[in-house]
């Protein structure tokens, strides 16, 4: 009898494997060696990646259970062991992938191939994806009112008096988070996304307790993967990382005396660098696979998020080119097996078709997206408020409005095989208040209103009527009006010499306020403290500093700009009243403001002048960079407690005449 003497290691294996049957691998530790996967030098089954054969024999490794490994497809139980470690570490992209397993060989790869030819549940196909878009919702937990709180559904005729626009209510979180699982409900493969400014300038519910409210909400509707906005800087890069990942507050502590866990979705910044480490303060991507279908979901904001955020709110951070940023991203993201690539990108636009239309759009993107590698297929915009869905370069670009008023419904079908997109389509859905109320949001609005009310339904004043962001051809509102007028009487008294003139932005009015609007059981006209904040809800402190005339002048000169489309941007700036100065529309760019005026004596360019803005304004926001030329500043209220006491001292409120800024042509 020939005695034939065993290495430990292969009893080991023989005794692991019961020495498997039916000659599926005979051999018990089939080596790495072996290469089967195609382009290697042992293409023995002509199996090449992205085909039937392979997605199938893939899925099986990556999806198969351990028993189902081992006991049905019969594969040597190391071998087993190994693919089942090794996809617990990474996603199998490919069959070399695969082949790399420690053990798992020609035998293995047989065996698989078998398997999965044989049981059609392997088999690849189409895998149909739903994206719930969402961008720019700022905490808006209960409906936004007036005009933020309508989509346009008919357009207004233009020429035909008498024949206004036709509007829908829409928003708040009672009934987005309906609206969101009732299409969820349509697919299982759904992810809910947004592209930026979740949080930041917030109503006061939510803001009162530094936004805890909303991460809560975005919770409870199933938020799975947001994009940083330049809003979610507002308060700087710590406590953004605390609304990401838990803690309470550093100076207020936890709310209610429970804790707060920070967000279940996650929040990516694939653009934003911490300088001190020179790595992005949070993810730059997440993947996600449905079955053999692989999406990677890239989030980032503006490149000038630092032209629209405090400097303490972007202190210690470098943003970098959208651009740039994402298409650096793409190698990496194939090498993974992503073929379809989603960006939540907090940059936008203009739009002037409905809300589901591609009409009139420019704005920077546009350009973004052209820019964007052809791998990119969606592009989830946000930051303008705009409402559009459009194919710009063979890419899928929406953006949902504002405020949670649209949800955008976007339907991919994915090739399993190939990992590309074989169709898709998108479509703004209106979140109308028709429908019942989501249980989990009221609850959590009534919880965070119980605690908000005695501050929140405090009146503090009235007004004579409504105080409106609509805007008068040479550039005035009613609302800006009134800030600025707020601003120079809270300055007028400034130590280093009294404020002569006050300049509010008008991306910082947020909101109006309407007489006929209740929102705490005050009286019509009278004015909460709870809608006062609502309109600069950003806790900006007012600055007061020297100007030259000069300077005034290049300043009201920069409220035009030239985008990078070509087509011009304004931002017109509300001034307090005293000033007025004219500007000509046919004048070129730089050459457009004369007749500065103060108290109706000319503004000498060589003299100094006193004047007010918020903290934002005065450190360039907005690009006025002139600002930042201003000499001897102080610091002085918080904007919204100004606003306050000016409506406490002139109530009623008159309603400011639009007689400030003279538009010639």
């Amino acid at each position: 009898m020939t005695k034939v003497k065993l290495t430990w290691w292969v009893v080991g294996a023989l005794l692991a494997t019961g020495c498997a049957a039916d000659g599926a691998d005979s051999d018990p530790l089939d080596g790495a060696d072996d290469a089967f996967a195609t382009g290697g030098k042992d293409d023995v089954f002509g199996i090449a990646d992205k085909t039937p054969d392979a997605c199938s024999v893939l899925r099986l490794a990556r999806e198969g259970d351990y028993d189902l490994l081992d006991d049905d497809v019969k594969l040597n139980r190391i071998a087993v062991d190994h693919i089942v470690e090794a996809r617990d570490d990474r996603f199998l992209v490919d069959l070399a992938d695969l082949d790399s397993v420690k053990f798992v060989g020609k035998a293995a790869f047989k065996a698989l191939l078998k398997y999965a030819r044989s049981h059609a549940e392997w088999a690849c196909g189409t895998q149909s994806v739903q994206l719930l878009g969402t961008n720019d919702f700022h905490g808006n937990l209960k409906p936004p009112a007036g005009s933020s709180g309508r989509i346009i559904t008919v357009p207004a005729v233009p020429g035909v008096p008498g024949v206004p626009a036709v509007t829908v209510d829409a928003g708040g979180a009672e009934a987005l988070a309906t609206h969101l699982a009732a299409l969820r409900a349509t697919n299982p493969n759904t992810v809910m996304v947004a592209a930026g400014d979740v949080i930041g300038a917030t109503p006061l519910l939510s803001a009162l307790f530094h936004d805890e409210p909303t991460i809560e909400s975005m919770n409870a509707m199933g938020l799975q993967i947001a994009g940083v906005g330049n809003h979610e800087f507002d308060e700087g890069s710590d406590e953004l990382l605390r609304m990401a990942y838990g803690g309470c507050h550093p100076v207020d502590g936890c709310f209610g005396g429970d804790g707060f866990d920070g967000a279940t979705f996650s929040y990516l910044g694939a653009n934003v660098i911490d300088t001190a480490t020179n790595e992005t303060l949070l993810p730059p991507y997440e993947i996600k696979a449905f079955r053999a279908a692989r999406v990677a979901f890239i989030g980032l904001t503006l490149e000038g998020t630092p032209l629209v955020t405090t400097v303490s709110g972007v202190a210690g951070l470098e943003f970098t080119d959208e651009i740039e940023t994402v298409n650096a991203l793409v190698p990496e993201l194939k090498a993974q097996g992503v073929e379809t690539i989603v960006v939540l990108l907090h940059e936008g636009g203009k739009a002037t078709g409905l809300y589901s239309e591609c009409v009139g759009v420019s704005g920077p993107v546009f350009d973004i997206a052209r820019g964007f590698d052809a791998e990119v297929d969606v592009v989830v915009a946000g930051h303008t408020n705009a409402a559009h869905i459009c194919d710009i370069d063979g890419k899928l670009v929406t953006s949902a409005a504002s405020f949670g008023r649209l949800v955008t419904d976007i339907d991919l079908t994915i090739d399993e095989v190939t990992g590309e997109i074989v169709t898709r389509s998108a479509r703004n859905v209106i979140v109308t208040r028709d429908v019942a109320k989501d249980p989990v949001q009221t609850a959590l609005i009534a919880r965070y209103d119980a605690l908000a009310a005695p501050l929140a339904n405090r009146v503090i004043g009235s007004a004579s009527g409504d105080l409106t962001k609509a805007t008068s051809l040479p550039g005035e509102t009613t609302m800006g009006n009134a800030i600025a007028d707020a601003q120079l009487a809270a300055t007028a008294a400034a130590t280093e010499g009294g404020a002569a003139i006050a300049f509010m932005n008008p991306g910082g009015v947020r909101t109006e306020i309407l007489a006929a609007t209740i929102s705490g059981g005050e009286a019509v006209g009278q004015i909460t403290y709870g809608e006062a904040f609502a309109v600069q809800p950003f806790s900006n402190t007012l600055v007061t500093m020297h100007l030259t005339g000069a300077q005034l002048d290049a300043l009201l000169e920069q409220q035009w700009t030239l985008q990078t489309d070509g087509t011009e941007k304004a931002m017109m700036l509300s001034v307090s009243r005293g000033f007025t100065y004219t500007w000509d529309q046919a004048a070129p760019r730089g050459a457009r403001v004369s007749n500065l005026r103060l108290a109706g004596a000319a503004i000498d360019p060589a003299a100094s002048y006193r004047v007010a803005c918020n903290s934002f304004l005065a450190d360039g926001g907005d690009g006025f960079a002139a600002f930042k030329l201003g000499t001897a500043r102080q610091g002085g209220a918080v904007d919204v407690d100004a606003f306050d006491a000016y409506v406490r001292a002139a109530s009623p409120l008159a309603v400011p005449a639009l007689d400030r800024i003279t538009r010639l042509n």
